[in-house]
């Protein structure tokens, strides 16, 4: 799903998501587009693992992105807020030819979120009241080919499960824990925001990672999505250069895309901590830093949520 429908649907951000604001259920998915070049299409179910039989009309051309329930499951309806679980597969509209098949890889999640409802919002108000078990076909016009004819693709979905997107917090939640001495000190202010003094801290020779808050949530992997609130200052000097509390609202970003410290210092921790971080500078921004954020860093980080 994350090469094909990429393509396909331009703009939209699949298994990134965390959460959103669940918008109002809608009693029935909705068709879109031109609806009617799909009423040549029969699709076989064969089950969970093995990819349906798709036949139809060839060669099937739409002009705009076009979409409907074509089998209607029994089962539960999808709901907005929630992560809907599917399989697919992708043909040619020309030949029917198979271009992509993920039965074989197994279960593909999509938050049905509101970056979801504002990327593809077609997609979104199919999916939101379809019922689970239902075959659902997206056609999009596709690019033109070396001859300049435009080649259409079909997509065909099966809504295999759904469930409740993980929770984010509004604050860390757990055990209080008493760091060891020698670290840099963290007072709450009234605003309910940390604030950290560095006052005799000497440079640290490796990475630490000192939990303040043991939250009682899921574990934390290298591959995930944090939502998070953090404040960072510099070791010398004690200089605050960044804090996502400041901007009013917590930052969301994978793991695998921020400074070494991060990724190895957040790794194994859990939803609900309240995570202390004196990084290196070889593990931070180098020699040269990054803006004000110069040498060893010091970060107090929130964990509110994990996808």
């Amino acid at each position: 799903m994350r090469r094909l429908l990429a393509i396909l649907i331009p703009g939209l951000l699949l298994l990134t998501a965390c959460g959103g604001s669940p918008a109002a259920p809608e009693p029935t998915s909705q068709s879109a587009g031109d609806v009617s070049k799909l009423d040549s299409l029969k699709v076989s179910d064969n089950g969970d693992k093995k990819a349906p039989g798709v036949d139809f009309a060839k060669p099937l051309t739409v002009t705009e992105p076009t979409i409907k329930v074509v089998v209607e499951g029994s089962g539960a309806s999808i709901k907005a807020g929630q992560i809907a679980e599917m399989v697919y597969i992708a043909v040619d509209g020309t030949d029917g030819k198979t271009l992509e098949d993920t039965y074989e890889a197994g279960v593909q999640p999509l938050p049905v979120n509101d970056e979801l409802k504002t990327g593809s919002p077609i997609l979104y108000n199919a999916i939101v009241g379809a019922k689970i078990g239902s075959h659902v076909a997206f056609a999009d016009p596709g690019n033109a080919t070396g001859t300049g004819a435009a080649s259409t693709q079909l997509v065909v979905f099966k809504l295999v499960g759904a469930k409740d997107a993980p929770k984010v917090l509004d604050k860390p939640e757990g055990e209080t824990v008493t760091p060891p001495a020698g670290l840099p000190t963290v007072k709450v202010n009234d605003k309910g925001i940390p604030e950290i003094s560095v006052e005799g801290v000497s440079a640290p020779t490796q990475l630490i990672a000192q939990d303040l808050i043991k939250g009682s949530g899921p574990e934390v992997t290298a591959s995930n999505t944090l939502t998070v609130n953090y404040v960072g200052v510099n070791l010398v000097g004690g200089v605050k250069f960044d804090s996502s509390f400041d901007r009013g609202q917590p930052a969301s970003f994978p793991l695998t895309g921020v400074i070494k410290g991060w990724t190895q210092g957040l790794t194994g921790k859990t939803v609900g901590s309240r995570v202390l971080l004196v990084i290196p500078k070889d593990l931070a921004y180098g020699e040269a830093g990054q803006g004000e954020a110069k040498g060893d860093l010091v970060f107090v980080v929130d964990i509110l949520g994990a996808k």
